[in-house]
């Protein structure tokens, strides 16, 4: 059986730039502060569906 994964989106610029496996005990989507290429910065990342 295949694990499911989620993609992390950075606020700023909408890339998804990582993916995290998915976690079904989670009720709330993950934010985490992470790099995004894209922007050059460090920004806030959200879980996406």
């Amino acid at each position: 059986m295949a694990t499911k994964k989620v993609a992390l989106a950075c606020s700023v610029c909408g890339s998804r730039n990582y993916t995290i496996t998915a976690n079904p005990s989670r009720t709330k989507r993950l934010e985490v502060n992470k790099f995004c290429k894209h922007c050059g910065q460090y920004t806030l990342h959200q879980e996406t569906k």
